[in-house]
């Protein structure tokens, strides 16, 4: 972890309520936080973080605050304390159950899921699929009529399960795991038009970690090229690490500093990508 660079009182000095940089979009404190994680300066990130759970001016700003938190830690691949704080944002999503049940539970679901995606790149697997599952049982917790159809917890746990399995070395499982996703996807049009831009994901990233390379590229040649993925840092990075393992540097440097530039965000994917690329590319 970075030293400060500063003392907490002098860098908090630095970081009024709502300040311009560069004569761009005005930037709030949390906007601010939120680039020093996508620098590598996470320490520092975290005291405006801390200041913005403790100054919140209500439940729902406290937990936007503690949810962030926990992503600047997974910048740091701390899945230990993502999950302290991602779990403060679910507790608060649980007082609100009786007032809007629909929204609640799926948030709830989403954080866990969240918060799993964090601990899979970190490598704890165990965690992660405990969280993943808890998603999926907090996602099926709403109640009718639903905003979000089962089979949409169920391909996600799928999707999920498949990683999980290609990074234990499970081959049989992750592809058992696939035809699951695939069954759901092919029974549900609805959930095919919403979700299967993830399947080549799914296919790539399981080919990647089982050691298929030359099916690792063809799929996730086809997932970044899909629309609404080709923005998309995390798969870009899985295809960048496809050529590495190929031995194709070239196109291995070109496509990691793509993910790169694409990581701006402050999400499970830019936590993963932004640290990762920067170890490779000795940025």
């Amino acid at each position: 972890m970075r030293p400060l660079a500063l003392s907490v009182a002098a860098l908090l000095a630095t970081i009024p309520p709502v300040h311009a940089q560069g004569g761009g979009a005005p930037s709030t404190p949390q906007r601010e936080a939120a680039r020093l994680d996508g620098e590598g300066k996470t320490a520092e990130a975290r005291v405006i973080f801390q200041r913005l759970i403790e100054e919140a001016s209500d439940p729902a700003a406290k937990a936007n605050a503690q949810r962030a938190m926990a992503m600047s830690y997974a910048f740091d691949g701390d899945c230990t304390n993502a999950v302290k704080y991602e779990e403060m944002a679910i507790a608060y999503w649980a007082t609100r159950e009786q007032a809007e049940p629909q929204n609640a539970f799926f948030q709830e679901g989403e954080l866990a899921n969240e918060v799993a995606r964090v601990c899979i790149d970190a490598g704890d697997f165990a965690t992660a699929e405990r969280w993943y599952r808890k998603g999926s049982e907090l996602g099926l917790k709403e109640p009718e009529p639903r905003t979000h159809a089962k089979s949409l917890w169920d391909f996600r746990l799928a999707h999920a399960l498949g990683r999980l399995a290609a990074r234990r070395g499970d081959k049989p499982e992750a592809a058992r795991q696939v035809a699951v996703a695939r069954k759901l996807l092919d029974a549900d049009s609805a959930l095919a038009r919403q979700q299967a831009r993830f399947f080549p994901y799914l296919t790539g990233y399981v080919a990647l970690y089982t050691g298929d390379l030359k099916t690792a590229e063809a799929e996730l040649s086809r997932a970044v090229a899909m629309p609404g993925n080709e923005n998309d840092s995390f798969m870009t990075c899985l295809l960048a690490m496809t050529y590495d393992k190929q031995g194709r540097a070239l196109k291995a440097t070109a496509q990691y500093q793509k993910a790169y530039d694409l990581a701006t965000g402050h999400n499970p994917p830019a936590a993963f990508v932004r640290p990762f690329v920067r170890r490779k590319l000795a940025l």
